[in-house]
């Protein structure tokens, strides 16, 4: 077992002789955030363990701001917002060294008196239903996120009252890959990836990147729940971290008019024997499978962009020559297409590079391996790799606002065979509530262009 993660016996042998004192119990809504409770451990080992515990059913069917709104079937004032079963998935047991004397327990969500029937719009339901599809095939996906955030002088709580406006970037200048700039705020970042070893997590490195205050910090890959699961508390984790240090972060898709926050997704397949099966017999070519599986990708993108950039700020990112993917095509090594082929041999593999730092890991993942699905079982075939400058191309485009991405989503046949009547209405709807939103603000760039000179 790595360090910092838990069995039932060492949590209940930490409980009793008084080190571990509290459990935090989460499940990830649908902004990939992590929601649920700080349970005594005495109370979480004597109840919970046997007997699970509950949480209003709103926590999936409501805004950013946790504001109650119209159009979800599962939840709303007609149902009388009942409650839903959070049950830990104990392998996911950790300490949370940033909290001493805390565990940690992720959630799957279940209907209540339901004799274990998943909470279908649930993001990590969504992802286990992916998965069950894939092993029907005999296949396990392996998932790397590579996570970009921004760091400022700034408490959360100063931030908050300046309107997120005028914040100090922990760094002044381009440090990416700079081992100077990086040492800058080296007690922070090495806080952080020490900390989530201890919480059971594979820490590969940080790095700088281009906007001042922009940094990475990289996980080794594993299997894809496991991946995603890890990326929610690490998110969360860093954000507590920060705020412990005086400090913020972000990982909004787009701060400012610099580069954006990415989240590029990396996957591979292996068989139930843990044998890559993405390598051909040309140890720098794809396997039928794989090409099958990346034309699907092709396919979905944008009737699945909406689970790759779930919010109006995540499309400010798709801008020619930024790294951010604006046409759906794929490349070897090509940084200016959506999908990049990377690797040789065993690990050989695709990076989506489609999500921002806003993305919620477990949607995305589902999607990715939906259109790999769709690809793989209608046998499609995979279209010559691009060349060049993908941007300057005549190929389709990436879906450019949430409103035509949201609407591609709520038609696809595609998703419905994959995910279900109920999942897309619901997700559709989270993007009507969104949208709603930002059609009604009134923002600052209205009035630097209107006060005045109109």
């Amino acid at each position: 077992m790595r360090a910092g993660m838990l069995s039932v016996a060492e949590l209940v042998r930490q409980v009793e002789a008084g080190v571990i004192d509290t459990v935090l119990v989460a499940m990830t809504d649908m902004q990939g955030r992590l929601q649920g409770k700080r349970c005594s451990a005495r109370y979480f080992v004597e109840e919970v363990l046997d007997h699970a515990t509950e949480a209003c059913d709103y926590l999936l069917a409501v805004d950013v701001d946790m504001s109650t709104v119209d159009g979800y079937a599962m939840s709303s004032w007609e149902t009388g917002y009942g409650d839903f079963v959070l049950r830990p998935d104990l392998s996911t047991l950790r300490l949370v060294p940033w909290w001493p004397g805390t565990a940690l327990a992720l959630c799957d969500v279940e209907q209540a008196d339901s004799g274990g029937q998943p909470v279908a719009p649930s993001p990590r339901q969504i992802l286990r239903a992916q998965l069950d599809r894939l092993a029907e095939h005999g296949l396990r996906a392996y998932v790397g996120t590579e996570l970009e955030f921004l760091v400022f002088d700034d408490s959360y709580e100063a931030a908050f009252r300046d309107g997120y406006r005028e914040l100090t970037p922990a760094n002044q200048y381009n440090v990416d890959y700079s081992m100077l700039g990086t040492s800058r705020i080296e007690p922070l970042l090495r806080r952080i990836r020490n900390e989530m070893s201890g919480a059971g997590m594979y820490v590969e490195s940080a790095k700088g990147e281009c906007n001042p205050g922009q940094h990475e910090i990289a996980f080794k890959y594993d299997e894809a729940l496991i991946t995603c699961d890890n990326h929610s508390i690490y998110k969360t984790g860093a954000k507590e971290i920060a705020a412990q240090e005086g400090r913020s972060i972000t990982f909004m898709a787009k701060y400012n008019e610099r580069e954006g926050n990415s989240c590029h997704i990396h996957l591979s397949l292996r068989n139930m024997e843990g044998q890559p099966v993405f390598a051909g017999e040309d140890a720098d070519g794809g396997s039928a499978l794989m090409r099958h599986f990346l034309a699907g990708q092709l396919d979905c993108l944008p009737e699945f962009t909406y689970l790759l950039a779930p919010n109006i700020n995540s499309y400010k990112r798709f801008q020619a020559g930024s790294f951010a993917p604006t046409a759906v095509a794929w490349g070897r090594d090509n940084r200016t297409c959506a999908l990049r082929v990377v690797g040789h041999g065993p690990s050989l593999r695709f990076e989506n590079r489609v999500p921002g730092g806003d993305v919620n890991p477990y949607l995305a993942v589902a999607a990715t391996i939906a259109a790999g699905l769709h690809g793989l079982e209608q046998q499609l075939p995979l279209e010559p790799e691009f060349h060049g400058n993908a941007y300057r191309s005549q190929r389709p485009r990436v879906p450019h606002t949430l409103r035509d991405a949201a609407h591609l989503f709520g038609e696809s046949k595609v998703a419905r065979r994959a995910f279900g009547e109920e999942v897309v209405r619901h997700y559709r709807n989270a993007a009507q509530v969104e949208l709603d939103a930002f059609d009604a603000a009134v923002t600052d760039w209205e009035r630097v262009r209107g006060f005045e000179r109109l």
